[in-house]
């Protein structure tokens, strides 16, 4: 598993998410806040780490939420049309 620094991670075993600061060998320096706000940077063998579900999917998904919302826009723009019909004259002529 390839981990790049702005990765959020976690330990396999839990505990809080983490920020990968920097790759080197078999270990990850990870930046955390613990519970009273300390900042943490410590570095940790990559074998028991794992990426947020999240993290890994984010860029690639930013440029498709783009495209799936001025998607979604367009079909209800067409819905709207669709349930525009035009009104029928009630009154009698002649």
């Amino acid at each position: 598993m390839a981990f790049e620094p702005g990765d959020v991670v976690f330990l396999k075993s839990g505990g809080s998410p983490m920020t990968v600061a920097a790759v080197g060998g078999d270990s990850v320096d990870c930046l955390w806040l613990g519970e009273e706000g300390d900042l943490f940077r410590e570095a940790i063998p990559t074998v028991a780490l794992m990426i947020a579900a999240d993290s890994a999917d984010e860029e690639d998904h930013d440029e498709d939420d783009e495209d799936k919302s001025a998607r979604d826009e367009a079909d209800l723009e067409q819905a709207d049309e669709d349930k525009v019909k035009p009104a029928k004259s009630k009154r009698k002529t002649g």
